[in-house]
């Protein structure tokens, strides 16, 4: 049976009128399902809403029986109207009752009808309830009917997104608006509440029901072709880092550009009776839905393209949105797909209490940054900027990688009470700020700061730092839009070393390579990017790079005291020809007359496995060494540390990962050569406490884990941790982590981890 003369047209429009009739909601729903029955031709149309419970309940009903609306209810999954919750996906049946899936509610007299036709309720990808119809007679819904319903379900998923039938069933919240709890990866420590800023803020499509069909169609063809026409030219002009994205990735969103099937179901939501921006967002909504419930990792990676395919469009036919400084919020979070450190500056940081990413990990670009900024931060939050609206409460829990979005009462007090508790915290570790961090038996420990941003150096003072142990110079390279030149370089150090004034400071060389990617640079492809052409590497072979930040660093320096640490050094040799660029650059500065540094002193960073093994020579060669952790221990257990399924695999504080780190402390002081360690490690409490114990005397770590560091330090006796440690990796034979052990140590001698 066809449905009604005037299709969805004439049913879009009668829907316009009965969404601005001056009545209450429920009288507005009633009004609803009786349209679109008599439009579709159906003895029966029914609206299910999902529920904060997870339930879906009836709403309103034409055919069923009355009594049972709000008293009907099921679970997502159970009956066919749960099963369409479910999969997110159109149910079409002749004869309902004889699917597996169908359950029989004596209350609804349903019995009696068999052709059934169902379509989820979306928005954003997200699954608001579901809308069916259903006939007496065996019959298959034709596509026509299927696309019409989808079309009218569109309108009726943002009248349940406004919120407006809120107040028709007790406890009842729509399913976009209701409380939710994520998990992700704990990037920068810290709790923040406050409301949601996007980043990249979606389109609000305002309005859905076209007034003049053949107008829509030909904006949104008119769109389509500018996109197109942008994407090519970005493509062909090789103009991509710019524009900050990389090639693969546009030549992806173009192929998604041309596709006929992404194309034609715009253009029929068109025809059936949607604006054009309606029409890309219901397309993109329904694709949402299914590849969030895809397995595959490489179907639900190809979302993010056909996201920002989708947000292209909207942009075209509307204009962007965007959220100016004065817009935010006090208590801004933000929220976005992913970031780069650049744009996370560019916001103001005195308004902004966490950020919310569904990409980035613990060692990206912006977590380093959020984290010298000290602002809580959770990554790998999956389809985050769609399960939120801008306003909204949300709650960052950097700590544990939680994420509350628009949470009740008893947790938004338990969160802000976890706040209050941490501030304290913080006071009492500023009250050790002027405490020297010396061990219960004596023994000194220098806590110093990484750094990478002059911000970051106004927390020596707050902190009591004795310096910087690592000043990662690749962030100023990564914020630019070009080259910094040697004279823009010069000025960054004289900032740095007028701020850390007598203090020392430890400035290592570009690291860049590998995921460390400059926009304005062209990059390789790279079947192993960490361990390919990156930092010294690059250095070496592009010496005139690493000249031009080499003589930057020795006229900065002048008169003050000089440490330079070569990064990624694999070999001997290699520090070895670095030193020698060094000792070139001071002659070219002493004929030219420029004053040199006091002193000058070189170290190499213990991160490639390969030094393991030259230790004694490394330790007399270098001025100093410092470990860097992340990377050692991502070669060590050939672990990819960017790689959330093999990352938490190996553990700093197992036997085998204690022992290289023991063997480094001992070789460095066995040949009077200083060792730091300034990876990630060194700024946990527990982990400082074992290094420590294996002879570690100066330790590097952000700003905000100075202060439980330097507690631990007080608490601790070195010769007895250290008596505990040899007796553990002695009995140790199967590598298990330690962890539990030195736990147990700690909390059986009262140390404050």
């Amino acid at each position: 049976m066809p449905a009604a003369p005037g299709g969805p047209r004439l049913l879009l429009r009668r829907l316009r009128e009965a969404m601005a009739e001056p009545v209450g909601p429920q009288a507005r729903l009633d009004r609803i399902v009786v349209l679109i029955a008599s439009n579709m031709v159906a003895e029966v149309c029914s609206v299910y809403v999902l529920r904060d419970d997870g339930n879906l309940e009836l709403f309103a009903t034409e055919g069923l029986n009355r009594e049972a609306v709000h008293l009907t209810t099921m679970r997502a999954g159970e009956g066919l109207v749960g099963l369409i919750a479910a999969t997110a996906e159109p149910l079409s049946l002749s004869d309902a009752q004889s699917h597996p899936a169908f359950s029989y509610r004596p209350e609804t007299g349903e019995e009696v009808y068999h052709a059934f036709l169902g379509v989820p309720l979306l928005r954003a990808g997200n699954t608001l309830g579901v809308l069916v119809v259903q006939n007496r007679t065996y019959r298959v819904y034709s596509e026509e009917e299927i696309e019409a319903l989808q079309t009218t379900a569109m309108v009726l998923a943002e009248m349940i997104a406004s919120g407006e039938l809120q107040a028709l069933s007790p406890g009842t919240v729509s399913a976009s608006r209701r409380a939710l709890s994520q998990c992700g990866v704990a990037l920068a420590d810290g709790v923040g509440l406050g409301h949601v800023v996007l980043h990249e803020p979606r389109i609000v499509v305002r309005t859905l029901i076209a007034e003049n069909v053949e107008r829509e169609a030909s904006r949104l063809d008119t769109a389509i072709a500018e996109v197109r026409a942008a994407i090519d030219d970005l493509v062909e002009r090789g103009d991509v880092a710019g524009a900050g994205e990389h090639r693969e990735v546009l030549e992806t969103v173009r192929m998604f550009a041309h596709d006929q099937g992404w194309l034609r179901r715009m253009r029929e939501a068109v025809l059936s009776g949607l604006t054009a921006e309606a029409a890309v967002e219901r397309v993109q909504s329904d694709n949402r839905a299914r590849m969030l419930r895809q397995s595959d990792p490489y179907l639900r990676e190809r979302l993010h393209d056909l996201d920002d395919l989708a947000n292209r469009l909207l942009r075209q036919l509307v204009g962007r949105e965007t959220i100016g400084p004065d817009a935010m919020p006090e208590n801004a979070i933000l929220v976005a797909r992913s970031m780069g450190p650049a744009a996370l500056l560019d916001y103001d940081r005195a308004r902004l209490r966490g950020v919310v990413l569904e990409e980035g990990g613990p060692t990206s670009h912006i977590a380093i940054v959020a984290r010298a900024l000290g602002i809580p931060a959770v990554g790998e939050v999956a389809n985050a900027t769609a399960l939120v609206e801008t306003g909204d409460a949300i709650i960052v829990d950097g700590g544990t990688g939680e994420i509350q979005i628009r949470p009740g009462p008893e947790v938004e007090a338990a969160y802000a009470e976890k706040a209050r508790l941490r501030a304290r915290r913080q006071e009492q570790y500023r009250s050790l700020r002027d405490v020297p961090a010396v061990t219960r038996d004596g023994v000194s420990v220098g806590l110093q700061l990484n750094a990478g941003l002059i911000v970051d150096l106004s927390h020596l003072h707050e902190t009591g730092a004795e310096g910087v142990g690592l000043f990662r110079t690749e962030l100023q390279f990564m914020v630019a839009e070009r080259m910094p030149s040697a004279a823009e370089q010069q000025i960054l150090y004289e900032t740095v070393f007028d701020a850390v004034g007598e203090l020392p400071v430890t400035i290592r060389t570009l690291d860049i390579g590998g995921d460390k990617v400059l926009p304005y640079m062209k990059s390789l492809e790279e079947e192993n990017p960490a361990l390919g052409w990156r930092a010294i590497r690059i250095g070496l072979d592009r010496p005139g790079l690493l000249r031009m930040q080499l003589r930057a660093l020795l006229k900065a320096a002048r008169g003050r005291p000089l440490k330079i640490m070569f990064p990624m050094v694999a070999t001997v040799d290699e520090f070895v020809q670095a030193r020698g660029i060094v000792e070139r650059e001071k002659a070219h500065l002493t004929r030219h007359g420029y004053p040199l540094p006091s002193e000058c002193r070189l170290g190499v960073m213990v991160e490639v496995p390969s030094l393991l093994f030259q230790m004694d020579e490394i330790a007399a060669e270098a001025d100093f060494l410092s470990v860097g952790s992340n990377d050692l221990m991502q070669f060590l257990f050939a672990v990819d540390r960017e790689n959330r399924q093999v990352a938490n695999r190996f553990d700093p504080l197992s036997a085998a990962a204690l022992r290289a780190f023991r063997l480094i402390a001992e070789r460095a002081n066995a040949a009077g050569t200083p060792a730091t360690v300034c990876g990630e490690i060194g700024g946990r409490p527990l982990e400082a406490m074992a290094l420590i114990g294996l002879g570690f005397r100066a330790l590097s770590m952000s700003p905000a884990s100075i202060g439980p560091v330097k507690a631990m330090v007080l608490g601790i006796d070195a010769g007895a941790v250290a008596a505990f440690l040899e007796q553990e990796l002695a009995r140790t034979k199967d590598g298990a982590s330690l962890r539990p052990a030195l736990a147990a140590f700690a909390e059986e001698h009262g140390v404050p981890i």
